[in-house]
């Protein structure tokens, strides 16, 4: 009776912690739902500000003192909200300016925070660049440091340029191509480190590890780092792999080989994919 009261029991206990993680779960994706919601209509509402402003500066001919005038009055009459300075409502007045025109953004903009919206807007002037940082910061959850980031570093750019280099399309399938060319980049910017001119292979790969954390930020997402030296037998031989990742989204391994040198022909024909 002993026996069968214990497992009574374990299997109530196991039953109740399915139930925690459950709620657990599901309260999780409420709160994000919720805060996605509240963002939503918070971005909707600057938008309107914005728009508000635009148009009457056009229909009425006002001037740019009316911005300094309407923040000092929304304070007056809504003490207890914040984010109405007079910087704020320019911002507000600049999303819409040069968004209206790109219903496109306008969904994309509505599903990140406001900071993030204007680090983007700011920082970068093109559209479709704009348009690629939304969709990047908004599939990845890119905080606004690490968004800062790539933008500084002129990711868009490198993607870009990366697409129009790479040989990924005569390699490997087309879907796989795909996927590759978007995450690849041309050049890669490790600006963290610090190196003496005739520095040596081994000490790069000590100091990138140093700073992994902005290394795996630089690469993006997707990347897991699996080591470095990882050994390697093929047959008889052995070789060491300077940095192995395995990427995600590829379900690939992705193989770094670092040098201090520039770069010669015989360097690709060591990695270089091979059949067997």
């Amino acid at each position: 009776m002993k026996s069968k009261s214990r497992g009574v029991v374990q299997s109530e206990l196991g039953e109740y912690a399915a139930l925690v993680a459950e709620l657990k779960v599901r309260i999780r994706f409420a709160q994000v739902h919720a805060t996605r919601s509240v963002n939503r209509e918070l971005i909707k509402l600057y938008w309107d500000i914005g728009r508000a402003i635009v148009e009457r500066q056009k229909r009425l001919g006002w001037g740019k003192s009316v911005v300094v005038k309407l923040a000092a009055d929304l304070r007056t009459e809504i003490p207890e909200q914040t984010g109405f300075s007079p910087q704020n409502l320019w911002l507000m007045r600049m999303l819409y300016d040069e968004l209206h025109h790109c219903p496109n953004l306008l969904r994309l903009v509505r599903e990140l925070p406001w900071g993030l919206n204007i680090a983007i807007l700011t920082k970068v002037k093109d559209n479709k660049e704009r348009e690629y940082y939304l969709r990047a910061a908004t599939t990845s959850g890119w905080s606004r440091a690490v968004l800062t980031h790539h933008i500084e570093s002129k990711l868009y750019r490198r993607e870009v340029k990366a697409k129009k280099t790479h040989n990924f399309r005569r390699l490997l399938p087309p879907r796989q191509a795909r996927a590759a060319d978007e995450v690849m980049k041309d050049p890669y910017v490790f600006d963290f480190i610090h190196l003496e001119p005739d520095a040596k292979e081994r000490e790069l790969e000590l100091e990138l590890l140093r700073h992994l954390r902005q290394f795996l930020i630089e690469l993006g997402t997707g990347f897991a780092f699996v080591g470095s030296q990882f050994r390697l037998q093929v047959g008889k031989e052995e070789f060491f792999l300077d940095l192995l990742f395995y990427h995600l989204r590829l379900r690939r391994f992705i193989v770094i080989d670092l040098k201090t040198v520039s770069f010669k022909p015989e360097f690709a024909g060591k990695i270089h994919p091979v059949r067997y």
